[in-house]
């Protein structure tokens, strides 16, 4: 049976927001999860593919890529995003949550590594 939207959406929000300090966000006209300040998962349909939008980094980027349920995601893939076509087999919801995790320890990361001025002096 064919996951839709809104089931997919429906088990993303029970992953992301047990994540700390997660909030629901639409970004574009899709819905989003975002941590301090940072958007780190999107559920969007492109070109047809519902597709689930993590950031994997660049450094790991060609790993994903070398899938054929994934593909680079349009504008910001270059930044290290991938997006991953919820159709293209079996949904593995061990396998999404272990992406959305890791997408979300990406954007916290990087928030909490930029020291404010004041913790410099």
């Amino acid at each position: 049976m064919r996951v839709t939207e809104e089931q997919v959406l429906s088990r993303m929000r029970k992953i992301c927001l047990t994540l700390s300090g997660t909030e629901e966000i639409r970004t574009y006209g899709h819905p989003g999860f975002k941590a301090q300040g940072r958007i780190y998962a999107v559920l969007e349909e492109y070109k047809g593919d519902l597709s689930i939008v993590v950031k994997v980094g660049t450094g790991t980027q060609d790993l994903f890529l070398a899938d054929s349920r994934f593909y680079l995601t349009p504008y910001i893939g270059r930044q290290g995003w991938v997006s991953l076509k919820v159709h293209a087999a079996p949904v593995d919801w061990r396998e999404i949550r272990g992406l959305l995790t890791g997408s979300y320890q990406l954007a916290v990361r990087r928030v909490s590594r930029r020291a404010p001025a004041s913790r410099l002096l």
